[in-house]
C-alpha cells in the first residue's frame, strides 16, 4: 500500500529498469534511514546500494531530529512509524516544524487506514508498508527527482 500526493498504488517493473538511468543524475542525493528494527534498516541500506545511493542510519525519530536540528541535511528521509524514544510520527511534525523540507516517506508495519492517515497528516510525502521494495525505492526516487 501507498499512499501520498497524487501516488499510485501500481508501479511496473519498467519503472525499475529506467530508475537506473534516472538514479545517475541522484548520487548526491543524501538519505537518512531511522527504523529501530537493525534488519530492516539494513535491506532498506542494501536496496539503496543498488541505485548508487548511501544512507546515513539511525535507530530512532529523536536521533533524526537531532542531527537535523545540528545542521545535517537530507534529500530523503525513510521514517519508520514505531520507534522507542521518539516515533515517527512525532518525528516527523517536529522536523516539518523545524523547517526540514526533505522527502519524508513514511515504512510501516501497520496497514491501518486510520494509523496510516495520522502518520500522513504529521508531514510525510508517501507512506509504505514495509519492507521497501525496488520497486518502491524506484517510485520513491523519481518523486525524488521531480522535488529537486
Amino acid at each position: 500500500m501507498v499512499l501520498g500526493k497524487g501516488a499510485s498504488s501500481s508501479l511496473s517493473r519498467k519503472m525499475v529498469d529506467g530508475a537506473e538511468d534516472m538514479v545517475s543524475n541522484c548520487n548526491d542525493f543524501t538519505v537518512l534511514v531511522v527504523d529501530d528494527d537493525p534488519v530492516i534498516r539494513k535491506l532498506h541500506d542494501m536496496h539503496l546500494k543498488k541505485f548508487g545511493l548511501s544512507a546515513q542510519v539511525v535507530e530512532n525519530g529523536k536521533t533524526a531530529v537531532d542531527l537535523c536540528h545540528f545542521g545535517a541535511t537530507f534529500n530523503l528521509i525513510l521514517m519508520d512509524k514505531e520507534m522507542p524514544i521518539m516515533d515517527g510520527v512525532e518525528a516527523t511534525k517536529e522536523l516539518r516544524a523545524m523547517g526540514v523540507n526533505s522527502l519524508i516517506v513514511g515504512v510501516t508495519s501497520r496497514d491501518s487506514q486510520y494509523e496510516t492517515q495520522a502518520f500522513m497528516e504529521a508531514g510525510l510525502d508517501f507512506c509504505f508498508e514495509k519492507p521497501l521494495t525496488a520497486d518502491k525505492i524506484s517510485f520513491i526516487l523519481q518523486e525524488l527527482n521531480k522535488k529537486n
